[in-house]
C-alpha cells in the first residue's frame, strides 16, 4: 500500500478526487497521531505513480503554507514526509511543525524527501565504523 499523509481534509478531498480521475481507489484511516492516511494500491504503472506523486508534492505545498498561517487551535504540530524505506515498506516520517517550516524555508519539497529519506535509511540499516571515510 502507498499512503498518502493530510492534516487538511479539503487537501485530502481534492487528492481523493485526483487520484479517483486517473481510476485509482483510494481508501482512507486516520492517522495514530493527527491526519488522514490515503492508501493507495502499490501496483500502478510509473506513469500514473508520476502524476500522483506530483500532485501530492503541489498539495504539501499547500498543505505547508497552511501550517505557516495557522494559529491558535489550527496551529499544527507535526508534518508528515512520505517515504520508503530500503525493504520497499512506506512509512511516513512526523517532524514537528516548527523544524519543517525551517526546512521548507531552505528547501524543496524534493530536497526535504531526499534529506529525510536518507536520514531514515540510516536509521533502519545504521553504517559502522568511522564516519569520515573513502566511498
Amino acid at each position: 500500500m502507498n499512503e498518502y499523509i493530510f492534516f487538511d481534509a479539503t487537501l485530502c478531498q481534492r487528492f481523493q478526487q485526483f487520484v479517483a480521475e486517473l481510476g485509482v481507489t483510494s481508501e482512507t484511516r486516520p492517522d495514530a497521531m493527527e491526519g488522514i492516511v490515503v492508501m493507495l494500491s502499490d501496483e500502478l504503472a510509473d506513469e500514473i505513480e508520476e502524476r500522483i506523486y506530483a500532485e501530492y508534492e503541489a498539495l504539501m505545498a499547500e498543505q505547508h503554507a497552511l501550517v505557516e498561517t495557522a494559529e491558535g487551535d489550527k496551529a499544527r504540530s507535526l508534518m508528515g514526509v512520505n517515504i520508503t524505506l530500503p525493504d520497499g515498506q512506506p512509512c511516513v516520517v512526523r517532524i514537528p511543525a516548527h523544524h519543517a517550516r525551517r526546512l521548507f524555508a531552505n528547501f524543496t519539497v524534493e530536497e526535504i524527501h531526499e534529506l529525510v529519506s536518507s536520514i531514515a535509511a540510516d536509521a533502519v540499516n545504521p553504517s559502522t565504523g568511522p564516519l569520515c571515510r573513502k566511498a
